[in-house]
């Protein structure tokens, strides 16, 4: 009897199961509609996404151009040079990043780039990050959300890199050869009296196979007719823009619009110091970098 009611309480439950189940056609038309919602809704997210990160971007360029201004301030008016000269303190001290070479320990080792302290806990001279003190003790604010460029540690773990942002050649010092003589280099914030401190760029973010030293260069050869050489490359994580900021205290994020800033991502090092007549992109940075003194 028992047997004969699940026999028959079975019958029942397929018979349920068949009449609610999905035919064929409509599981197809389910997955259809998925596909395009999918469709439609990732871009929007991967945007929203891009603008998140751009947004904190712009605020780390900001808290780190704060402390490049606090720095100014001790130091009578001074400002720390971009790279390694004679007139002032290189900025990041000797950190040199290497995409061809993850390992190598100015990619990820903390100590050494902030205090120039090796493996060894010996202090190495003119090593160090001078910067670091006045901007809150915070290494975040260094690196870009979206550079996703990572090195190896000394335990072989895979790690983002210290830093993405480096500061223009112009501002702190040395020149570039190839710009010719005559060209302002602002050794103090009270030098910047053209093109003024709103229309000057102090940091930006270089692209993750470009970036070496924390010395971006921009060659002025050409201005103000127009550009011919692209030595160092903005990166371009924000939908091919970057950002910057400016002496003034503001910061920005700036769209390309010569494909020619914005070639595929290497996997190593990519080539630099290369031809770049009349690129609107390169000139922009021109417009922002120097001007001639009179």
């Amino acid at each position: 009897m028992i047997l004969f009611f699940i026999k028959k309480r079975t019958r029942f439950l397929m018979k349920t199961i068949s009449k609610n189940a999905f035919t064929l056609i409509e599981l197809l038309v389910v997955i259809a509609i998925i596909a395009i919602l999918a469709g439609l809704l990732l871009p929007a997210l991967a945007k929203a996404k891009s603008k998140a990160q751009g947004i904190t971007c712009m605020n780390s360029n900001n808290q780190l151009t704060m402390a490049w201004r606090f720095y100014a301030e001790e130091n009578d008016s001074r400002l720390v040079a971009s790279g390694r000269w004679p007139m002032a303190p290189e900025w990041i001290g000797g950190n040199w990043l290497d995409k061809n070479n993850p390992r190598k320990s100015d990619n990820w080792d903390v100590d050494f780039w902030i205090k120039g302290i090796d493996s060894r806990g010996k202090k190495i001279r003119n090593r160090g990050n001078l910067l670091y003190p006045y901007a809150g003790n915070s290494t975040e604010i260094f690196n870009c959300p979206a550079d996703n460029s990572v090195g190896i540690n000394n335990k072989g773990k895979t790690v983002p890199r210290l830093r993405s942002r480096s500061i223009s050649n112009w501002v702190g010092g040395p020149t570039w050869g190839n710009s010719g003589s005559g060209w302002r280099v602002y050794i103090k914030d009270t030098d910047m009296i053209d093109p003024g401190p709103s229309n000057t760029f102090v940091m930006l973010d270089e692209r993750e196979d470009s970036i070496n030293d924390g010395y971006f260069v921009v060659d002025m050869a050409g201005w103000p007719n127009g550009s011919q050489r692209m030595v160092d490359f903005p990166a371009s994580y924000h939908s091919n823009a970057a950002g910057f900021s400016f002496a003034d205290g503001h910061s920005e994020i700036h769209k390309w619009r010569d494909k020619r800033t914005y070639p595929e991502i290497k996997n190593g090092n990519m080539q630099l110091n290369v031809s770049m007549y009349n690129s609107p992109d390169l000139y922009w940075m021109m417009e922002k970098s120097t001007r001639k003194m009179r």
